[in-house]
This record gives C-alpha cells, sequence and structure tokens, in this order.
C-alpha cells in the first residue's frame, strides 16, 4: 500500500524553501491547489535549519516560488514572492516576466505592475503640462517689455519652481522613480524658496521694495540643507533604487517640517507686507488687488494642502485625493499666474498703486480747456497718482534728461495726456513741476547732516540739474532767495 501511495503522486513535485511569515491556519504548511484537489506540502526540519541558515539563496527562492504560484493560478502568492525578490534584486520589471502572464489579468497582478512598470496616466499628462505651462510663463516675464525686472524675475522663480516640481511629480506618477533614481529628492531642496521668493515679490510689488546683499541671509535655510542632503546626492544609483523601492527617505520628516515652517512663517510676512502698505493709505485697482488677495488666498490653499502632504508622506500614505491636493493647489497657482500675465500684463508693470480712496472723492474740474480731450476723470486720477509714485517714490526728477516724453512712457498714455493731468491737477507745467520737485529736495539735503559737506553745485547734480545757474535762478523762483542765502538762514 505504501509503494502504491508512492506512485500516485504526480511525477512533478514542488519542494520549497520559503522564508515567510504566510501560513496555513494549521500554522505548519503552506496551501498549492491543483486541478480538483488541495495539497499541503510541509517542509521538512532540515529544510527550516537550511532556510534559518541562510545557506539557500533567498533570490532564487523567492523567484522560483513567484513562478511556481503564477503557475497553479495563485496570484496573492505570487505576487507576495514577485514583491520579495525585486525587493531583493531591485529589478522592478520582474513584474512584467512572462511567466505571469496567467495571473496578469488578476487585480492584484495588475495592481503590483501599477506600482512597479512604467505607467502614462491622465495625472501625470496634467502635471506635465502644467509643467510647460509655467516654464513658457517663467521666460515669458523676464522677456515682455514695461515690467518690474525685478518683480517679474521673481515671480517667474516662483512659478518656474512650482514648474519643476509639477515635472517631477509627473515622473513619480509614471513610476519613473524607478528607472531614474537619481531624481530622488531632486527638488526638495528648493522648497525652501518658496517662501522667500514669494514673500519679496510681495514687498517689490507693494512697497517698491529694493533688494540688498544683506538679504541673501533668506537662502541660508536651502544652503544648509543642500549641504545636509549632499551624501545622498551623490551615492550611486543603485543604491538610491533601493532607497526607493524600500521607502527610505533620510531626513524626510526634517525636510517635511522645515519646508511647513517655512512656508508659515513667510505666508505671515506676506500678508504683514500686505496690511502695512494698505495702512500707509497707499491703495490698488480693483484689478491688482483682486490679484494680491488672490496670491495670498492660493499661498494659503498650499500651504495647507502641503502639510496634510507631509504628514501623509512620513506615514508612507503616497497617494489619494489628499494626497494629491498640493498637485491641485501648484496647478491652479501657476495656471493663475499664466492666465493674469497674458490676459492682464500691466500687473506686472512698474507702477502697482493706481488710485487712492481720497483721490476717488475728488471732484472733477469742469472748467478746463481740456474738457473735450476725451480724458476720463477716473483715468485722469489714475494717471495722477501714478505720476506722484514716479516723483515721490521713484524720484524721477533726478534724471537730468527727463523729458515729458519720457514720462508719458512710464504712465503708459500719450504726451497730450500727460501734460493735461500735470495741468490741471498741479496747476503747472512739465518743467515747472519737475523743477518744483528738484528744489524741494535740494532743500532736504542743504538741511541734512550728511550732506554738510557738499557744494552748491554737487546739490545741484544730485537733484537733476544740468549748471548752477539754472538751479540757482529755480530755487530763487520757489524761495524767493539764492541756494547760498538759504544756507545763511536755516543750515548755518
Amino acid at each position: 500500500m505504501f509503494f502504491i501511495l508512492i506512485l500516485s503522486i504526480p511525477s512533478k513535485g514542488y519542494c520549497f524553501f520559503i522564508e515567510t511569515s504566510e501560513k496555513n491556519e494549521d500554522a505548519e504548511s503552506y496551501k498549492l491547489s491543483f486541478s480538483n484537489r488541495t495539497d499541503f506540502v510541509v517542509a521538512t526540519e532540515t529544510d527550516q535549519a537550511i532556510v534559518k541558515e541562510k545557506v539557500v539563496d533567498s533570490t532564487g527562492i523567492f523567484k522560483e516560488l513567484a513562478f511556481t504560484y503564477a503557475k497553479i493560478d495563485q496570484p496573492k502568492l505570487a505576487c507576495k514572492f514577485i514583491e520579495k525578490y525585486i525587493e531583493s534584486t531591485l529589478d522592478v520589471t520582474f513584474v512584467s516576466h512572462s511567466n505571469f502572464d496567467q495571473i496578469s489579468t488578476s487585480e492584484l497582478h495588475k495592481e503590483l505592475a501599477g506600482k512597479y512598470l512604467k505607467q502614462f496616466g491622465w495625472l501625470a499628462i496634467f502635471c506635465f503640462y502644467i509643467s510647460f505651462v509655467g516654464f513658457f510663463i517663467a521666460i515669458v516675464l523676464n522677456f515682455r517689455r514695461g515690467t518690474d525686472k525685478t518683480a517679474s524675475f521673481l515671480m517667474s522663480i516662483f512659478v518656474l519652481l512650482n514648474s519643476c516640481f509639477m515635472a517631477h511629480l509627473g515622473l513619480y506618477f509614471m513610476n519613473y522613480e524607478y528607472y531614474w533614481p537619481h531624481t530622488l529628492f531632486m527638488f526638495s531642496t528648493f522648497g525652501l524658496l518658496y517662501g522667500p521668493i514669494i514673500y519679496f515679490y510681495f514687498k517689490r510689488a507693494s512697497q517698491n521694495y529694493r533688494l540688498k546683499p544683506l538679504d541673501l541671509l533668506h537662502l541660508v535655510p536651502t544652503v544648509f540643507l543642500i549641504i545636509l542632503l549632499l551624501p545622498v546626492y551623490l551615492l550611486p544609483a543603485e543604491e538610491k533604487l533601493r532607497m526607493v523601492i524600500h521607502y527610505e527617505r533620510p531626513y524626510l520628516t526634517l525636510i517635511s517640517v522645515s519646508k511647513l515652517l517655512s512656508l508659515l512663517i513667510y505666508g505671515v510676512l506676506m500678508v504683514k507686507v500686505h496690511i502695512q502698505t494698505v495702512k500707509k493709505g497707499l491703495y490698488f485697482s480693483k484689478n491688482l488687488l483682486n490679484w494680491q488677495r488672490n496670491i495670498m488666498i492660493f499661498c494659503g490653499i498650499y500651504i495647507l494642502s502641503y502639510a496634510i502632504y507631509g504628514f501623509l508622506n512620513v506615514l508612507h500614505l503616497g497617494s489619494g485625493f489628499l494626497f494629491n491636493m498640493q498637485v491641485i493647489s501648484l496647478a491652479g497657482m501657476v495656471l493663475y499666474v499664466s492666465y493674469s500675465a497674458f490676459v492682464q500684463p500691466s500687473l506686472f508693470g512698474k507702477l502697482r498703486i493706481v488710485k487712492s480712496e481720497e483721490e476717488e472723492r475728488e471732484p472733477k474740474n469742469k472748467n478746463n480747456k481740456y474738457e473735450k480731450s476725451g480724458l476720463t476723470a477716473s483715468l485722469s486720477l489714475e494717471l495722477k497718482v501714478k505720476l506722484l509714485y514716479l516723483l515721490k517714490e521713484d524720484k524721477i526728477y533726478k534724471q537730468n534728461d527727463i523729458t515729458l516724453h519720457g514720462v508719458s512712457l512710464l504712465l503708459d498714455t500719450t504726451r497730450h495726456n500727460t501734460s493735461q493731468i500735470i495741468n490741471e491737477h498741479f496747476g503747472l507745467n512739465f518743467f515747472e513741476l519737475i523743477n518744483k520737485y528738484r528744489i524741494e529736495e535740494a532743500k532736504e539735503i542743504l538741511k541734512g547732516e550728511r550732506y554738510k559737506g557738499f557744494n552748491i553745485i554737487d546739490v545741484a547734480y544730485e537733484v537733476g540739474f544740468n549748471n548752477k545757474v539754472t538751479f540757482n535762478k529755480s530755487f530763487k523762483k520757489y524761495n524767493q532767495i539764492t541756494p547760498s542765502e538759504y544756507l545763511k538762514r536755516f543750515v548755518a
């Protein structure tokens, strides 16, 4: 009977040295299905000892077990050993082996293939589209004429960083991290630049702030993070691939927390700049006000979405709607800036302040020679405030070659309109207005302690006059005394 039983066993047998904790309910065997019956193969004590001592190559075991379970149509166990083989050998293409064709239609194998094989879904296409738009806008902002070059450059860098991150997300959704492992942490260090860039953009756009060498200190956190991650960047591709497959991310928590804190701090500073600007009595047109408000809203949404993303990333939960919220917020911000750059290019112009609350209440002057000029009262007020901004903030009168045509270009209007607003709102002609501001500046210089060493001719050149004679004549016209007499009476 014993020999009959032996002969009844199929000629093709299976012997497994399994290094796994997944067993049947009896905790002593592994289940295999053959046609219409079930057999149990129990590893012997000797086999278990061999596995325990790692005499047998576990990689080969995982491969054979994956093939075997696939052949007998056991996708759950087959996929289990496919993943173990990939983790051991770093060969992510193993999942597409022809031996797994029999289980390729199973949900488990599809899920595993979706995890490791190259994909090209709609989410990746969306990310690359946003990235392309962002790259294009970053270039356009720097080459468009008549814009504030500093503000446009800062915004272009901000858009460029977001676009690079969107491109990296596109590669992530396509599983290219497994095929291009050097993309690991590619743009992580630049995340600490988001806050400083948008903060200084707001300062420039709202207050005409001029960047200083001391502002480079805001780059210190980014430099520190680059130095910290430099050993990771220098790792060979194989080691990086191992980190990607095993989801090992050095300093992941530090990077996430640092970026979140940076975004929060600079977000608060950005709002503070906006409030300070409003408190100074400087008001914006509706379009500009909406632009700044919307940028702050987008930044707020991004900070919230990044907080959720960072939390899920630390927990290794790299999927789902909440995880991808930051993708949506980033895409929305890039598209909004792109739309504004084309539809409302004036938002990136040199002049941000276009009206004040007091100016809107100013009554129209109906009895003037420009009544039929076509210049509306609202546009006249806007141009007036723009001109005041040029005179008080940019001090264009200090340019010794300033002309009516040049000012008209800065105001983005005609010479006739510029002449009209000067006559209507200041009661002067162009050169009288320019000289008036020059003389007021000269008086401040003469009274200033740090300018006591100046000669009168030096003061004349400083405020924009080309010679001492014209300066003396203009000074006496507005003050009834010469500069020398002014020094003797009020400064000495």
